[in-house]
């Protein structure tokens, strides 16, 4: 007798009809019709089975302040910042962890067990960090959650930014973060990377910086990212996050550029929603898009992740944490309609996400650990395309959420009739 038993279910590399064997917390046996009892059992033909959703970026301190203390009228990522700013002197522990707990139940009945959350550390209180410490401990059992220890206002902008950062690091904050456009010149951004990644080679630390977050086609930190990366060996555990500017690049330049970036095994996080709302809005006609340029850098072999950013907060007023929402939107603005691009869409808020986190013991293998997803959907570019119910949400070999199926019923001329959407190629 073992835990739990999900049969008839189909897998992201196209394999169909098996079952999925779960006890203790780990996948057993992946396969057809296994021959076991289980004290759950669920039969789901035809679903995909999928590793459960990783979102590599999000502001999990800010996430569902949206009014507080006003909207963003003018839709920027400066004002956004400004919001924030006002809302920061009103801020509570208990409120900052209310709301990102809530964001949390939203995360899991999604799908997303794996979040990336950067926070703000300009505030010398360090009420973020506080809450979010706690809520990472809470969650545990159910989703893993890293934090960056980010300088919102700029590490050398903010005067007490330096010593905030080690005070989070210290109290066990995990990543290095950085923002080194919105320091006050190009040189002090590129002095801030140097300082911010010396101090994660000095700790053992990996770093996820805010790079290149605007339309400026010379706001080229990415670049000395990539060289404190080879010069103090932090190859593989480096991110940059954003790195917008890219979609302004002259073509000569990138050329250029995504070499080394392979080179230094640096790691892209995309966040197509809010880099489609907040970039471009200088612009009149034509508009830039504003995501980077995330073909050519799959292209080049750089690993490539999604990240949905913001949920109702000061820089973008929507969003309910679903991360199908995220890759589709990257598949649409990146025109990545191949079929081979529309799978590396589906791995971008799942296997590439997972390569970020450094995440072990992740996928559809015997022997990992049993944190999976079934989704109403055959296979992942359906899965992307609808952007079905999800069935079961499984996590530590736990079902932890579940979602009646979706079925719409029509009744035309006394004849009900139900409705499937799916359609496979």
């Amino acid at each position: 007798m073992i835990d739990l038993l999900i049969r008839q279910i189909n897998l992201p590399d196209g394999t169909r009809n098996v079952d999925i064997a779960i006890d203790k917390g780990r996948i057993v046996e992946i396969g057809p019709d296994i021959p076991a009892s289980a004290q759950q059992e669920f039969r789901h033909p035809g679903c995909l089975a999928s590793p459960p959703f990783v979102d590599s970026h999000f502001h999990m301190d800010a996430t569902l302040s949206l009014g507080l203390p006003r909207l963003n009228q003018s839709g920027t990522l400066l004002e956004g910042i400004g919001l924030w700013n006002e809302l920061k002197p009103q801020l509570t522990v208990e409120a900052i962890k209310r709301r990102a707990l809530e964001l949390c139940q939203w995360s899991i009945a999604r799908g997303t067990l794996a979040i990336r959350s950067h926070v703000d550390i300009c505030d010398s209180r360090l009420l973020a960090v506080e809450a979010l410490l706690e809520v990472r401990e809470e969650m545990k059992p159910y989703l893993d959650l890293q934090l960056v220890a980010f300088p919102q206002d700029g590490y050398f902008r903010c005067p007490d930014a330096e010593q905030n950062l080690r005070r989070a690091l210290d109290k066990g904050v995990d990543i290095v973060g950085g923002i080194p456009h919105f320091e006050r010149t190009m040189d002090e951004g590129a002095r801030s990377i140097r300082a911010l990644c010396e101090l994660a080679a000095e700790r053992g630390l990996p770093v996820d910086m805010h790079c290149d977050e605007s339309d400026d086609p010379l706001s080229r930190h990415i670049e000395t990212l990539t060289f404190e990366t080879q010069r103090l060996g932090l190859q593989g555990r480096v991110t940059g996050s954003h790195l917008t500017s890219m979609h302004s690049m002259d073509n000569y330049y990138v050329s250029k550029l995504l070499p080394l970036m392979r080179e230094a095994d640096i790691q892209v996080v995309a966040n197509p929603l809010i880099n489609i709302t907040l970039q471009g809005r200088h612009d009149q006609y034509p508009k830039r898009r504003g995501m980077t340029r995330v073909k050519e850098l799959m292209q080049a072999g750089i690993n490539v992740a999604f990240g949905h950013d913001c949920v109702m907060d000061p820089w973008y007023s929507l969003g309910s944490h679903d991360m199908l929402e995220v890759a589709q939107m990257g598949l649409h603005v990146g025109q990545l309609t191949g079929i081979e691009e529309m799978r590396q869409c589906f791995a971008a808020v799942t296997d590439h996400g997972a390569r970020v986190l450094g995440l072990r013991d992740y996928g559809l293998e015997t022997g990992n650990s049993a944190n999976l997803v079934i989704l109403q959907a055959p296979n992942p570019i359906e899965a992307l395309r609808l952007r079905p119910q999800r069935l079961l949400v499984v996590s530590r070999g736990k079902v932890i959420a579940r979602t009646a199926p979706a079925v719409p019923e029509l009744n035309l001329g006394g004849t009900t009739v139900a409705v499937d959407f799916s359609r496979e190629l």
